[in-house]
């Protein structure tokens, strides 16, 4: 959605475009699959118009970026109120910040963090982060370590619901195999969610049996950055 858009404008797209979104999911068999949508970089107005449009579920990467949206509508709460998700990379420190905030964190990859958020919010839901890809530049626990990580998040009493990957960069259909083996693994370990699928991939997600995606773009438009 451009800048330029009136409010009544911007909220109106936002609109269509999560009844678009939602048709894709249907017709690719994932009627089911939950739609999260990732509102980063985009103002709390934007979330605002995805409520109002019944999408509940809001992504964000980024710690302050999230306390400052959770600071909007504290002060102004909608009649729906946001289930904040945690997708993005995440910094120890930042726990603390956003730890009464976050509905289900997407993106715990190692130890620590997974200490951290055991003892900010105990009793949290989470999911495993795993690199299915081996891209270097991509946030996630190896396939071999997931199951230790698991095991360790319930060890220190936390809700561990599922995996979460991103797809391998480039033509979609190459992120199947990614996706394949995450849900074998959540198969393997007795998790039922898995975090896959994005704007562009989401079909190849739902096909390999995601059971949540995230989708920024196709819902609240392009984003300076040219972040996904």
């Amino acid at each position: 959605m451009g800048d330029r858009l009136a409010p009544a404008e911007r909220a109106a797209a936002i609109a269509t475009a999560i009844d678009s979104v939602r048709a894709r999911l249907d017709s690719a068999g994932g009627t089911d699959v939950a739609l999260i949508g990732v509102a980063k970089t985009f103002p709390a107005e934007a979330v605002d118009a995805a409520i109002d449009a019944g999408l509940i579920d809001i992504g964000e990467s980024y710690a302050q970026e999230l306390a400052a949206k959770v600071e909007h509508f504290a002060a102004s709460p909608p009649a729906n109120a946001p289930r904040w998700h945690f997708v993005g990379q995440l910094q120890r420190n930042k726990v603390r910040r956003i730890a009464g905030a976050v509905h289900l964190w997407h993106s715990v990859d190692r130890s620590s963090l997974i200490a951290e958020i055991a003892k900010r919010a105990p009793g949290a839901a989470v999911l495993i982060q795993v690199n299915t890809t081996d891209e270097p530049q991509k946030a996630g626990c190896g396939v071999a370590d997931a199951p230790a990580l698991v095991e360790r998040a319930m060890e220190l009493g936390l809700d561990v619901r599922g995996l979460m990957t991103i797809g391998r960069q480039g033509p979609p259909a190459q992120s199947a195999p990614a996706f394949a083996t995450l849900r074998a693994l959540a198969d393997q370990l007795d998790l039922v969610e898995c975090s896959m699928g994005m704007t562009a991939d989401l079909e190849v997600a739902v096909a390999e049996g995601a059971t949540m995606v995230r989708v920024g773009r196709d819902i609240f438009g392009e984003r300076p950055s040219g972040e996904r």
